[in-house]
């Protein structure tokens, strides 16, 4: 393997470390990976909630509060409606349990058995006969225009939130909330998980339940000298996002206030201001004093929350500000006058409480188990969750890890990915997921035991239900579609394969064959598919060619699903293998060249240097690599074979000066003796874990390749 380690300025490292106050290991480490940007630098080094984006800028949001807080003063009849996965089942139970808190009258549905995905003409038309009034669909709905135009028939209104690749055609719902949304201005980040979008809908109605602001509209004024004249700046807030700013220039004595946009875009507002006397003193010098502007000081209210504003001024203010440092913007005291004002009423009216970490255990689970990007939001969404859930889980999470040997220990992004999220999934993949929201929601501790031994069960028949579909079905029609899709497609469709399975089938065929892959459930009647991606090939394009084909699809750009008439397969396959012939995938990554975030000398080989930074950059998953290191010329002070029934593995003692690493290196055993032995000097590259073994954590290095140090020294790049 080559060892490849970028170059990057020091300059670059020094400005990184002093603008955002880390250390030059960390900074280092940023600059390697690219993220260079405040607004990506801010998700790697913060922790705290209020860095999140506030949820009103997603479009639709205010719409979708309105609708649910009228339901709940109307005493309306309400179904929360979700899909199949851990994502979906998440979210479902984030939203019920928030609202049945409320006292709402508030049901739950999920797709059962052999359901279509997303939201049926059967559960709309059994809801309205119900006397139902309201369905909000979570982590699904935006491909149900039809069943959402039937609700309307029936008098049911539909509210969407989702975060699915969209359609050309979108429901005529009353209100759709996904990022994905193609607005004025874009949400900034469009890889929230479903269950990301329904925390930020029940963060959005706790503020509207609790914030005598929802819903109004208010202006923030500063005033400041510009040479001969003035900038009379103003941002107007709602619901704490900025909807629109003014700035006039103004020379003293030119123009009166009515040549000015000011009284059109204040009027009707509550306008507060920053030091009222030197602001109506500037308005006094441009305009004369014939002119008043009814503002408020709100500067003393803001000191009461936050003590070490008082007595400053804006631009004293700005140098104390942690969050205007990650703008990627000049901050301006308007800017800063926002951020305060943000900041106050967060605290004032509470506004993040230990509610958030419990339900930002589910929006972790579902944004992991659905492989979301562990960037921008969705890394403190995820810290946030694990630290919640490793402090105070969650009764029905405290079941499960006690059974699955994950009680009482640290854990990691990666640990809930292969441990918990396929329990939670077994539920959805054997046709029953309603067990899984079931379990969640449960409050007595007997049945909560028996749901969870009954997803265990349920996981393990998965797993074997999975191996023998792979050995007998899925892989040799893979094989043999290989061929006949000219190696950029690969297929496996048949009566055999359970629908359960087709997902993580698929996920199978791409690491197996590196292309893209689509597996088929034949139904008697009706056909469902799941499609996986390799990283560089969209899959919007390839359904797309396809869609008349199909009763309902949808997805993300590397995972999606559809549905379709069993009799429409064959057609299917053919004009597959057409589109199969356009597929041009990259060259991908060369598997024999190691990227390294940063050569460490001896000195750094240090648990109370390392142990943090690799805590930092946690989550570890799809977008955010686990960190890799080189090291050169420790020695080799001990080696032991392990594996059972054969020794193939080997764990080292690597010695480092004033510490010795345990270190782990898998499937190298017919290594030593030929390419190291004890006492060589080696160099190589590793990542960090923490190994947990009779309740003690030890950190330990994983080796992914290891030289004797003067033959390494010829292959680095």
């Amino acid at each position: 393997m080559n060892w490849e380690k970028r170059d990057i300025p020091p300059e670059l490292v020094k400005d990184l470390a002093a603008k955002y106050g880390c250390d030059q290991l960390t900074a280092s480490i940023l600059a390697r990976r690219d993220i260079i940007r405040g607004e990506e630098i801010r998700y790697f080094l913060e922790d705290d909630l209020r860095y999140l984006r506030n949820p009103f800028e997603l479009p639709g949001m205010e719409d979708a509060v309105d609708r649910i807080l009228a339901a709940k003063e109307e005493g309306e009849k309400v179904l929360v409606f979700g899909d199949r996965d851990v994502d979906g089942i998440t979210s479902t139970t984030l939203l019920w349990g928030f609202l049945s808190r409320l006292g709402m009258d508030v049901s739950w549905r999920l797709p059962q058995g052999d359901e279509p995905y997303g939201l049926s003409m059967t559960a709309v038309e059994e809801f309205a006969a119900a006397y139902g009034t309201l369905i909000i669909t979570v982590d699904c709905g935006v491909s149900n225009a039809a069943e959402v135009a039937r609700a309307r028939e029936l008098g049911v209104d539909v509210v969407i939130t989702d975060h699915h690749n969209l359609r050309d055609e979108l429901p005529d719902a009353l209100a759709i909330v996904n990022p994905k949304l193609a607005v004025s201005p874009p949400y900034p980040f469009r890889d929230l998980a479903g269950c990301g979008v329904t925390y930020k809908l029940v963060w959005a109605l706790r503020f509207a339940l609790k914030s005598e602001t929802y819903g109004q509209s208010l202006c923030l004024l500063n005033i400041r000298p510009s040479n001969d004249a003035y900038s009379i700046e103003i941002a107007k807030l709602r619901n704490l996002v900025v909807i629109d700013r003014l700035v006039e220039t103004v020379i003293p004595g030119m123009v009166g206030i009515t040549d000015t946009r000011l009284p059109r875009f204040l009027e009707g507002q509550q306008i507060l201001t920053w030091d009222l006397p030197l602001q109506k003193k500037a308005l006094f010098k441009i305009f004369g004093s014939g002119v008043e502007i009814h503002m408020l000081e709100i500067a003393p209210e803001i000191g009461k929350e936050i003590p070490q504003t008082l007595g400053k001024s804006l631009l004293r203010i700005k140098e104390l500000s942690r969050l205007a440092r990650y703008s990627d913007k000049p901050q301006g005291e308007l800017d800063v006058f926002i951020n305060l004002f943000i900041s106050f009423i967060q605290k004032r009216e509470n506004l993040f409480t230990d509610e958030d970490g419990v339900d930002l255990q589910l929006a972790s689970l579902g944004t992991v188990a659905d492989i979301m990007p562990l960037r921008d939001e969705n890394r403190i969404i995820v810290r946030q969750g694990i630290e919640a859930l490793q402090r105070t889980p969650r009764p029905a999470l405290q079941s499960l890890f006690l059974k699955i040997g994950l009680a009482g220990r640290r854990m990691s992004a990666g640990e809930l990915s292969w441990k918990l999220c396929p329990v939670i999934n077994a539920a959805g993949r054997m046709g029953d997921p309603g067990k899984a929201v079931s379990l969640l929601t449960q409050e007595e501790a007997g049945e909560r035991d028996r749901l969870a031994d009954d997803l265990i069960a349920l996981n393990e028949e998965r797993k074997t239900l999975g191996n023998d579909t792979w050995t007998k079905e899925v892989e040799p029609l893979a094989e043999e579609s290989f061929k006949d899709f000219g190696g950029t497609l690969v297929i496996a469709a048949g009566e055999n394969i359970p629908r359960g399975v087709t997902g993580i089938m698929a996920t199978r065929l791409v690491s197996r064959f590196k292309v893209p892959a689509v597996v088929v459930a034949l139904g008697e009647e009706i056909a469902a598919g799941s499609c996986r991606s390799v990283q560089g090939y969209d899959l919007r394009p390839l359904l797309e060619q396809c869609a008349d084909l199909f009763i309902d699809w949808g997805g993300h750009d590397y995972a999606a699903g559809f549905s379709i008439k069993k009799s429409n397969w064959e057609p299917l396959r053919e004009r597959l293998k057409i589109v199969a012939r356009t597929i041009e995938l990259g060259e991908g990554e060369d598997e024999e060249t190691l990227t390294i975030d940063a050569e460490l000398p001896h000195a750094y080989l240090a648990p109370d240097i390392l142990i943090p930074l690799l805590d930092r950059f946690e989550p570890y998953g799809e977008g955010n690599k686990p960190l890799s290191f080189l090291a050169r010329g420790l020695r080799i002070s001990d080696i032991l074979l392990m594996g059972k029934p054969e020794l193939k593995h080997v764990k080292l003692t690597l010695d480092a000066g004033k510490y010795k690493w345990p270190g782990v290196y898998w499937q190298a055993a017919e290594k030593v003796k030929k390419e190291f032995d004890q006492g060589d000097q080696v160099d190589l590259v590793f990542e960090i874990t923490r190994n947990w073994f009779n309740h003690t954590e030890t950190p330990q290095l994983v080796i992914i390749d290891l030289k004797r140090s003067e033959e390494s020294g010829r292959r680095a790049t």
